[in-house]
């Protein structure tokens, strides 16, 4: 198996993955150390000093866990945009899976009968084109 092509390529992808991915951890590490205080998050709007339910964690965790959070309700509601598309494609699928039934039985069909092609015909008079005047 000659994998030259795929490896160029591949490897590419790695150097890039890397160029991207070592600066973006070194930076969340540094923002990581420098955010360790520890923060109270209220989840109670009706009493701010001693709040029914109360989360304490480190703000570097907070933040983290709020950007997580936002990317997977981005994706829930990107999927739920799709939903048309993706019902779309599969009926199509489902459509060209039956052509494609239908047109190997017509070749099957055609292989065991003669081919009839029916002779050129003249067009109608007033299908004709005139010369140009000059």
């Amino acid at each position: 198996m000659n994998g030259a092509p795929r490896s160029a390529g591949s490897s590419l992808r790695k150097v890039v993955a890397a160029l991207i991915l070592v600066p973006l951890a070194v930076l969340i590490i540094a923002f990581a150390v420098a955010n360790r205080q520890i923060v109270t998050v209220s989840l109670d709007p009706f009493s701010s000093e001693r709040p029914a339910a109360a989360v304490s964690l480190p703000l570097f965790a907070l933040i983290i866990v709020l950007l997580i959070l936002g990317v997977v309700i981005g994706g829930v509601a990107a999927w739920l945009r799709q939903t048309k598309w993706r019902r779309t494609a599969r009926r199509l699928e489902r459509e060209v899976g039956e052509l494609r039934g239908e047109l190997d039985s017509l070749k099957r069909a055609a292989g065991a009968a003669p081919v009839i092609v029916p002779e050129a015909a003249e067009p109608p008079e007033r299908l004709r084109l005139k010369p140009p005047a000059h």
